[in-house]
């Protein structure tokens, strides 16, 4: 197990955070908007990314998120097939940079969604998602979960052979909040089945798992029966917990909620996984919030506070 952080393409002070707690290799998206770059489709412009974050003494090893606008390939439009050249176009980039890894998900219109924060442990600010208070989101689907499935399987069929011949591992994400609906689009990405059936489009080790633990626990599965269900098929872990249900949740501390971490480490050093992980979203603590460009969820202290407990968690299960 390899600890990473998801740090900003743009110098941060997270950067020589990492440095200080002993992370040397990072995942970042480098979506236009983030990076102030043309797309990564452009060799030199996630070359520069990739440049930056080395002179800072970090190592980028995965991407993550959708790297350039993906509607007209997730929404299946017109002007779609110089999207997916595209998407090639950065894979082969990654393998020659030497980015191995891409966390990638297939949520048509509306991404990853909270509702807002409110006061968790000790008055931190959580992240939450309650569909109630989300009407906008909850009309029928514009686009259906077979429509969705066709464009999906248009993609893999367009873009895994070339991650297969150049060895970079695609791990799917699964949907955030896993409902069957949100905004108006139908959602396929909620259960073990659906990863399953994915899988089946192009079995190969290419074809992977992003294993978002707390995504995957309001599925209403066992995460360690899931787990080893995947098995090598993971690529990356996202370590979150959350307490409810997939249509009202609050996200936790790391050490927080019900789920055994420790178990389910001792799970993926059993199985060999020998793969990327990260902390994923935390409540923001005293003093935080404020900044310019704070993304609730992405806050600083709480990531320094989880990647110390997830440094203990690889300890107490063993190298």
């Amino acid at each position: 197990m390899q600890l990473i952080e998801f740090v900003p393409p743009r110098p941060h002070r997270l950067w020589q955070l990492c440095r200080q707690m002993g992370i040397d290799d990072v995942v970042v998206k480098v979506a236009p908007e983030l990076t102030g770059r043309p797309a990564p489709w452009n060799r030199e412009a996630l070359a520069g990314v990739v440049a930056d974050l080395a002179a800072a003494g970090l190592r980028v090893v995965a991407l993550e998120g959708d790297p350039f606008d993906m509607s007209r390939i997730k929404l299946g439009l017109p002007g779609r097939e110089e999207d997916l050249e595209h998407y090639r176009l950065l894979l082969a980039n990654m393998a020659e940079l030497g980015i191995g890894l891409l966390c990638y998900n297939f949520m048509a219109g509306t991404g990853w969604h909270r509702t807002g924060e409110r006061a968790g442990r000790g008055g931190a600010q959580a992240t939450y998602f309650r569909l109630a208070e989300n009407q906008r989101l909850m009309p029928g689907p514009l686009l259906s979960a077979e429509q969705v499935w066709e464009n999906y399987a248009g993609f893999i069929r367009a873009v895994m052979p070339e991650a297969q011949r150049l060895g970079v591992r695609m791990g799917l994400h699964p949907d955030d909040p896993p409902l069957p609906t949100l905004g108006g689009m139908a959602r396929v990405f909620g259960s073990v089945e659906a990863y399953d059936r994915a899988y089946a489009l192009a079995p190969c080790r290419e074809n992977a798992v992003t294993f978002c633990q707390a995504n995957f626990k309001l599925m209403g599965v066992d995460l360690d029966a899931a787990a080893r269900h995947f098995g090598p098929r993971i690529a990356f872990v996202h370590v979150r917990d959350v307490r409810g249900t997939a249509d009202d949740f609050v996200e936790l501390f790391h050490d927080e909620g019900e789920t055994d971490q420790l178990a389910l480490f001792r799970t993926y050093r059993e199985l060999g996984l020998d793969v990327p992980f990260r902390c994923d979203h935390v409540p923001a603590m005293e003093g935080e919030g404020a900044e310019p460009g704070f993304v609730p969820g992405y806050g600083t202290l709480g990531r320094l506070f989880a990647d110390g407990y997830l440094k203990a968690l690889v300890e107490a299960a063993g190298r």
